[in-house]
């Protein structure tokens, strides 16, 4: 396994800079966690999308806002996964939380590949240290990057670049 990243953009709501996000995702990866062996998915995807596959893959009613597949055995080996990432739950969660969308996809791709290192938020002590975790890293990541340029024009089709 090597570092291979792809990232799909299958939603409608926003045009993001899939190029940034990429490269974003590969600070967060390498420089910050030190994980040079990964196989990962992105998928940026719509409500019914992640309502499809939360009721499906989960048994859980209703849209999230994340959704975490972890192929691996042993998460030192490396880190080989998908992350489904409802772009309508971010939205709707930035509103509530007032913060923006962008800020929330980073916080949801830092939330996926927690996961995919090993960390659990099933009991309320795991979900405050990996809550920890994730706002030590979005607060990282923030100094590298203006989560801002995640959004771009959008194309003839609605969907960025990538």
């Amino acid at each position: 396994m090597s570092g291979t990243l792809f990232i799909r953009n299958r939603q409608r709501a926003r045009a993001i800079d899939l190029r940034f996000l990429r490269c974003l995702t590969r600070t967060l990866l390498r420089d910050l966690l030190a994980q040079p062996n990964f196989e990962l998915g992105i998928y940026l995807v719509a409500r019914a999308e992640i309502t499809w596959l939360n009721e499906t893959f989960l048994q859980h009613q209703g849209s999230t806002d994340v959704i975490t597949f972890d192929y691996g055995e042993n998460p030192a080996a490396g880190l080989p996964g998908e992350i489904f990432i409802c772009i309508d739950e971010a939205i709707s969660q930035a509103r509530k939380f007032r913060t923006t969308w962008q800020k929330e996809l980073v916080r949801y791709i830092i939330h996926g590949v927690l996961h995919l290192c090993g960390h659990d938020d099933r009991r309320a002590s795991a979900r405050r240290r990996m809550k920890t975790q994730e706002d030590r890293l979005l607060r990282q990541l923030a100094l590298h990057c203006d989560f801002r340029r995640l959004l771009t024009s959008p194309s003839p089709r609605g969907r960025g670049p990538g």
